[in-house]
């Protein structure tokens, strides 16, 4: 599929006419800073986002965990962020959004584009070593709505890369549809996020799942933490409330994905 094909802006009307019912409103800008920060600011201006889908053509600060920026070329993603009802949900639990919606999008870019990608905890899609997508989930406070955001890297060239380790579905040579990919994830996501509610948190299933996708656990990593702070072990489980227990040398410390400033396996440490 050419570019040009691949980088048709998303139809509003097509995609609300395959909207799943988790989802109440669905609306295409066609470029914003962020929309993460867009459903943010309308839940802070008093609107219910729970249910809102927020997708844009050209995102133009486009963010990621502690404030990291990135942008792409207009309509080379899928740039969208969902409001998530959690009011019936232990807040103990709404760390486990991004990473079902991790798995979400790995279903759907299996299902969609044939391409088998997995999981590095917390936040990244990966393919081989390459970044395929990015999940940045926030708080609406004071409402108990969660804004979980995707970027997911569909026609983006390896020249048009904002990094050198990301990659796309064109440069893994696999279908660009990002109407089709959207539906997907949707649906998806939507189906993951009431399996998640109806367990107030992650059931069985949706762990075992995670595991089954994840590139982090068995893995030799070290995570850096706050101050500089390195810890270096093997990562060997997430837990209920979506934490990575990370076992080195005599004992195993469990960390939320806020306590990360890094997490890098070893293999890309230098001197490895």
């Amino acid at each position: 599929m050419a570019i040009e094909s691949a980088r048709t802006p998303l139809d509003a009307g097509l995609l609300r006419g395959d909207l799943p019912a988790e989802w109440r409103t669905l609306d295409v800008v066609d470029e914003t800073g962020s929309t993460n920060a867009d459903l943010l600011a309308r839940a802070a201006a008093g609107h219910d986002v729970a249910g809102s889908v927020l997708l844009t053509n050209y995102q133009s600060a486009g963010r990621g965990r502690h404030g990291r920026q990135w942008t792409a070329p207009p309509g080379s993603q899928v740039a969208m962020s969902v409001g998530v009802d959690a009011r019936n949900v232990a807040p103990d639990a709404w760390g486990w959004l991004p990473l079902l919606t991790g798995v979400a999008v790995v279903e759907a870019v299996a299902e969609v584009a044939g391409v088998q990608a997995g999981l590095k905890w917390p936040n990244d899609v990966l393919v081989g070593d390459g970044k395929l997508a990015g999940i940045l989930a926030e708080v609406a406070a004071p409402h108990p709505v969660v804004v979980v955001g995707i970027g997911l890297n569909v026609s983006l060239s390896a020249a048009e890369a904002p990094d050198p380790r990301a990659t796309s579905l064109a440069m893994l040579g696999a279908g660009q549809d990002r109407h089709a990919l959207v539906s997907s994830i949707l649906r998806l996501l939507g189906a993951r996020i009431a399996q998640w509610r109806a367990a107030d948190g992650a059931d069985e299933d949706l762990v075992t799942t995670y595991r089954h996708h994840s590139l982090t656990l068995g893995r030799q990593v070290r995570a850096i933490l706050p101050g500089d702070r390195l810890l270096d072990g093997t990562a060997i489980d997430i837990d209920a409330l979506g934490r990575l227990t990370i076992a080195g040398g005599s004992e195993s410390v469990t960390v939320a994905a806020g306590d990360i400033t890094h997490l890098r396996p070893a293999s890309e440490l230098p001197g490895a």
